[in-house]
């Protein structure tokens, strides 16, 4: 086989792996709506734990927990994504993950599943979508009647907006 037919074949096989392929998500919700991120990213789902506040953090930082011995900052995704604000309830969890090196804790009301969504059906965010912005959306995913959004969380948790745990002591 030629060195063109073969680069040939191999662009063909990636590009039916790529229309085929499964995301693995783990998917939250925020009051009514329902977000994923990538399963990849996600280290632990826990329950509530007690958070110490942080003087001078931004207000989606709800304060630091410490999780076997390691101090995690958590974020308040309900704060962060600017939506209304329900208390702590029964079914609220702390989704740890790692984004970009960096070890958090996403607050949100509820973990949903873990599931798996063929790439096809995943669709852009609708450029005039309000509140959340665009940015933070990779993509919202059809599940027979339900939409579900999916967050690019190295986006969502920039650097410059979550502050590290030395740093806000």
């Amino acid at each position: 086989m030629s060195e063109w037919s073969a680069t040939a074949v191999a662009d063909t096989q990636e590009d039916s792996i790529g229309a085929d392929e499964l995301l693995q998500l783990v998917s939250f919700k925020l009051g009514e709506e329902e977000f994923a991120v990538d399963i990849l990213l996600v280290q632990g789902i826990n329950r509530m734990a007690e958070i110490t506040l942080v003087p001078k953090a931004p207000a989606f930082v709800e304060g630091v927990i410490n999780l076997r011995g390691k101090i995690i900052p958590v974020v308040n995704l309900r704060a962060r994504f600017g939506l209304a604000g329900a208390g702590s309830n029964a079914e609220a969890r702390i989704v740890v993950v790692n984004v970009e090196n960096r070890v958090l804790g996403l607050l949100v009301d509820s973990v949903s599943e873990v599931l798996r969504l063929p790439a096809h059906t995943i669709e852009p965010p609708p450029s005039f979508v309000a509140g959340i912005g665009t940015d933070y959306i990779k993509g919202v995913g059809r599940i027979a009647d339900r939409l579900l959004i999916l967050l690019d969380l190295a986006k969502a948790l920039a650097r410059q907006d979550v502050p590290e745990p030395e740093a806000s002591r």
